[in-house]
């Protein structure tokens, strides 16, 4: 019997973890793409009513057409579109907010991490979705309401993961030796905090994609999000769902698309995890 290797069981571990991170990578790129460029590969105009109604899926229209008559496979792609650009703003956002404020906090103490960790207590203690709700109803809905409804609601999450990582790593030997050299303190965070606080907070920001686009989605299908006639992909199955028993493609396009970019960036979030935990190799 041959003798077990662990150097090539980690070999093959790692060349694995890194064939899906290529794999997703590769998946999240194309549907990016197709979101920046979603103008240039519509067969139709998205907004244009020129067809029969409830046309189901065929050659002239592969998804179908919707109540109005309105290509449905050119509405996806503008769903795409608003939903994922969408996303990537509030997701970049609420990443850059709470990580500054973590990085302030958790270095300099004081009155500003009294304050800002009092308020991002209050914060998570409403459930996230349900608080979001109440505040994009206060701001007469809309897609950017909704959005500022998920980000006053989610950036404490990486305000408190910085701020932990920074309490720990401002004590470090390292930290300590740029103090002594005379580093000052923005070159500390900058140097020092900021690079070994970024591979977390951008797996957490991957993986938050799928969870803000779900969120944005389910706002619109509450009527809190994007308004008709403009596309998103929550907004298109809220009108169609009436239709679902008759008429299934108007619902299970939109639907269909937002569980496929949901899933390449969830699995692309692990993928990211993996690569970037020294366990993954072993």
């Amino acid at each position: 019997m041959k003798d077990f290797d662990p150097v090539c069981v980690r070999k093959g571990n790692r060349d694995g973890v890194r064939l899906r991170l290529v794999l997703f990578l590769i998946l999240a790129a194309l549907l990016l793409t197709a979101a920046v460029f979603a103008e240039y590969l519509y067969p139709y105009a998205p907004d244009a009513q020129l067809f029969a109604s409830l046309e189901p899926p065929g050659p002239e229209h592969i998804a179908g057409t919707d109540r109005l008559g309105r290509d449905l496979f050119s509405r996806i792609l503008a769903g795409l579109r608003t939903s994922v650009l969408s996303t990537l703003v509030l997701v970049a956002a609420m990443t850059a907010a709470g990580t500054a404020a973590g990085v302030v906090c958790g270095y300099f103490g004081g009155a500003a991490d009294g304050i800002l960790m009092r308020i991002s207590d209050i914060c998570l203690a409403f459930p996230g979705l349900a608080a979001a709700l109440g505040i994009a109803a206060l701001l007469n809905g809309g897609l950017w309401s909704a959005a500022a409804a998920l980000f006053a609601v989610s950036w404490p999450k990486y305000a408190r993961l910085v701020r932990s990582r920074t309490l720990e790593l401002k004590e470090a030997d390292f930290v300590a030796a740029a103090r002594v050299i005379g580093d000052s303190a923005p070159q500390i965070i900058l140097r020092h905090i900021l690079p070994n606080v970024a591979g977390e907070v951008l797996v957490t920001a991957v993986l938050d994609m799928g969870a803000m686009m779900m969120e944005l989605a389910g706002l619109s299908f509450l009527g809190l999000g994007a308004k008709p006639p403009a596309a998103e992909l929550g907004s298109m199955m809220s009108e169609g769902r009436s239709l679902l028993q008759t008429c299934p493609w108007v619902v299970l396009g939109p639907g269909a698309a937002m569980f496929a970019a949901v899933s390449v960036f969830n699995l692309l979030g692990d993928a990211v995890r993996d690569w970037l935990d020294p366990r993954g190799s072993r």
